[in-house]
């Protein structure tokens, strides 16, 4: 599939500004929200409600255990619901000229990814004031956040393609998410989990990523390479399916619309 890098690049920087268009501060929103965030979780629920994470000394560990989580979490989850719609928000381009559709997702995937650098510079900052040196697994990041955004790019394709031809797939996919959310330990530590409950978390796609964030910088214990190397791998696999269905449905999606 060759892509129109030029016209990605100005879907995705598109993408970034208009979210902000209109708005006194501008993109300056996208530093301000995760620095009000982080701010929250340490202060709030660090500080005043005690929240600690076992093991970890730092005040503030629950409240950046919870940083390191969400941060990736929201990246991922708003590429794909974001996507799920975007077919039909780029309606009047799609049936104007011809255009590869997958181009889409990936431009949301690189206006979030936009947003998730910002945010997490602003936690590394927290990091470095409170002294928090992170491990030699922080050097995964990149590699995992790259897999984790390819698998939401498939999911977000695959659900744009079905919201074509069922306009409920959104909402379900909403309601997915939401599920998956509680589903992944961002809240709450695996630790906490029943023995038979830990077994079914580690069949959680977004676990295997998210442990790279929390264990590099806050908790430091060993990665689970082996969910880590399998859904990495499962990812290129969603992502080939999803470019089949394309290829399958391409025609279809634009009389639909």
């Amino acid at each position: 599939m060759k892509i129109n890098l030029s016209l990605l690049l100005e879907l995705s920087k598109r993408d970034f500004l208009e979210r902000y268009s209109g708005s006194i501060f501008g993109m300056w929103w996208s530093f301000i929200w995760p620095l009000v965030n982080i701010l929250i979780y340490t202060l709030i629920f660090s500080k005043v409600m005690s929240a600690k994470i076992p093991g970890l000394p730092s005040t503030y560990s629950y409240g950046l255990y919870l940083a390191s989580g969400i941060i990736p979490w929201m990246a991922f989850s708003n590429t794909v619901s974001r996507s799920a719609n975007i077919f039909i928000e780029k309606k009047h381009i799609i049936t104007k000229i011809p255009i590869q559709l997958p181009i889409f997702p990936i431009s949301v995937a690189i206006s979030e990814s936009i947003t998730f650098l910002i945010g997490f510079s602003i936690l590394i900052l927290f990091l470095i004031i409170l002294n928090i040196k992170p491990t030699v697994y922080s050097l995964l990041v990149p590699f995992t956040y790259i897999f984790q955004q390819l698998l939401a790019i498939s999911l977000g394709l695959i659900f744009a393609i079905l919201n074509v031809f069922i306009r409920d797939i959104r909402e379900l996919v909403n309601i997915f998410l939401q599920i998956w959310f509680w589903f992944t330990p961002i809240v709450y530590t695996v630790d906490i989990l029943p023995n038979s409950i830990k077994n079914l978390v580690e069949i959680n796609p977004i676990y295997a990523f998210i442990q790279v964030y929390q264990k590099a910088f806050i908790i430091k214990e060993e990665i689970n390479f082996k969910v880590l190397i399998i859904y990495s791998i499962i990812s290129v696999i969603f992502a080939a399916l999803s470019y089949i269905l394309y290829k399958k449905l391409s025609k279809d999606i634009k009389d639909f619309l």
